[in-house]
């Protein structure tokens, strides 16, 4: 009897095993050159020059949150600014002590508080290193468009203001 040859039986099973391995190296193969390329060199063995540094905005109005609890922008320059473990910049003017002189915004209440919410005297060493959170903004092409619409551009009205 043919089919009862264990032999064969394994030999079909090692060649189904090989199709379905060669399907699905091509494939990924095939999909990974399809992603659009978001950033870098088209060749990356080629030699050309740098790109301009990106002009950063600097113009000091604060910018409009696109989510809650959004981690404010730096709406100004902070190109030598000193954030290491035993100096920080940020703080000689958005220390909650500094703010009346500066004129900046006083740091969140939050950002005195430790992990299990009770308040400090100064700044949580968790919040310490602001450009963990906060950003400076560059004058710039996205990498990719934006679609989003915010809930008051697709029709929703606020809770109680009336239909």
């Amino acid at each position: 009897m043919r089919s009862q040859d264990p032999s064969r039986r394994l030999s079909r099973r090692l060649w189904t095993l090989f199709a379905l391995a060669l399907c699905l190296v091509t494939g990924t193969v095939a999909l990974a050159q399809t992603v659009p390329q978001l950033s870098g060199r088209p060749s990356p063995m080629q030699n050309t020059g740098a790109d301009p540094l990106p002009r950063w905005i600097v113009d000091d109005i604060q910018k409009m949150r696109n989510y809650p609890d959004q981690p404010p922008v730096i709406p100004h320059s902070i190109e030598g600014y000193q954030l290491s473990v035993n100096t920080n910049r940020c703080m000689s003017c958005h220390r909650r002590e500094l703010t009346e002189g500066s004129g900046a915004p006083m740091i969140s209440v939050t950002h005195y508080m430790n992990r299990e919410g009770q308040m400090l005297a100064d700044v949580s060493p968790r919040r310490y290193f602001c450009t963990a959170c906060h950003v400076p903004q560059a004058d710039t092409r996205p990498l990719v468009d934006n679609t989003f619409k915010d809930m008051s551009e697709l029709g929703f009205k606020p809770a109680g203001s009336g239909q």
